[in-house]
């Protein structure tokens, strides 16, 4: 068993109790070709079912605006399920350029206190899996990278 373990910054307060994201998901192509994915019914033709565990981490505010870090694992790997889940559920992620929130985007890309954001906050953090000749657990952790670091450093706690 694997365990695939994100940070994402996301925009606005996460609701304590919104632990479980289980929403099928259907790709499509836009009408330049471009891929995207979104939420569809269960018995929709084309629906692929995705969970995504989500916790808070930290709350945070920057730039004038609430931000939530979580924590989100993917029992499911579907092509943009935490993209699309976490926004779907009403929090884009800080950054997305596909599935976000456009005008915020714009707003984080300009410098706020020598700090910007210009790619998405989503970041693989921990892998968790079974080592498959020990059967030890075997887990690793990647810190976030300066840029993204220095964000929530700056950032104060709510």
């Amino acid at each position: 068993e694997t365990d695939k373990i994100y940070l994402a910054l996301v925009s606005g307060i996460w609701p304590a109790n919104k632990k479980v994201l289980d929403a099928s998901l259907q790709k499509y192509l836009l009408p330049d070709g471009e891929r995207r994915v979104r939420v569809v019914p269960k018995d929709h033709p084309d629906a692929m079912r995705a969970v995504t565990l989500v916790k808070v981490n930290t709350v945070l505010s920057w730039n004038g605006r609430d931000f939530s870090l979580l924590e989100v694992t993917i029992k499911t790997g579907r092509t943009h399920q935490i993209r699309v889940h976490l926004a779907s559920a009403g929090h884009p992620i800080a950054g997305d350029d596909k599935y976000g929130d456009f005008e915020l985007n714009r707003t984080l890309h300009r410098e706020t206190g020598g700090i910007t954001l210009k790619r998405m906050f989503l970041h693989a953090w921990r892998l968790k899996f079974t080592h498959p000749s020990s059967g030890k657990r075997i887990e690793l952790l990647a810190a976030l990278p300066p840029d993204l670091e220095s964000l929530t450093r700056h950032a104060k706690p709510v």
